[in-house]
């Protein structure tokens, strides 16, 4: 048994490990984890660029990546504490956004202002014990490459967005929106395709 394993197999020890690596009732890394940590294990591509007043709190138990020429704008939060956040190349996290791993974004992909995808859902079954101490769940959001996602999206836990799909400002994104697609509204649903035949796009 590795030590990760042995780790994760004792509650008590798992509880002290994470104690150590972050503060109590917060889910941000320690400046120890930031400084000695996080460095050797995260990868920032060539020209990555992540904005002075963005909160990127990624431990080094999941992965987090940036890669080449990609940018996080300012008053973004990113964290990877249930899951990896990898974004590729050349792509553009907007002002504000909130991505909670597992999310994966693609190469080439434009997110517009104050988007939110979380793959975590909090438990709330049980009605005896408080939501935030129920066990958390995930399922991993993905978007292609060459996506754009407008201005005040929500994606939730477990959506593909395809290749070179559009989802109009204000959508909430429920289901899976196919490659080459333009979707909207709340749930989003899929209001044009591109038809490859004729080379036009046209209305569903």
């Amino acid at each position: 048994m590795s030590l990760v394993e042995k780790i994760k197999a004792n509650p008590k020890l798992k509880q002290f490990v994470l104690d150590c690596m972050m503060p109590k009732n917060q889910a941000r890394p320690r400046l120890w984890v930031k400084l000695f940590l996080n460095p050797f294990k995260h990868k920032k591509g060539k020209n990555a660029r992540i904005c002075k007043f963005s909160r990127v709190d990624v431990m080094p138990f999941n992965n987090f990546v940036l890669d080449d020429n990609s940018t996080i704008e300012d008053f973004c939060t990113i964290n990877n504490g249930v899951g990896d956040v990898l974004i590729g190349k050349r792509s553009r996290i907007g002002m504000s956004n909130v991505l909670i791993g597992p999310v994966t974004i693609g190469n080439d992909v434009i997110l517009a202002q104050n988007i939110v995808m979380s793959g975590l859902n909090h438990g709330y079954e049980d009605i005896t014990i408080p939501i935030y101490k129920q066990p958390v769940t995930k399922k991993q959001i993905t978007v292609e490459d060459q996506a754009w996602i407008g201005a005040n999206v929500v994606v939730v836990a477990g959506v593909t967005i395809g290749k070179h799909a559009v989802v109009a400002a204000g959508s909430v994104v429920t289901k899976d929106v196919p490659p080459f697609s333009v979707a909207a509204g709340n749930p989003a649903k899929v209001i044009k395709q591109y038809n490859p035949e004729k080379g036009v796009w046209e209305r569903v």
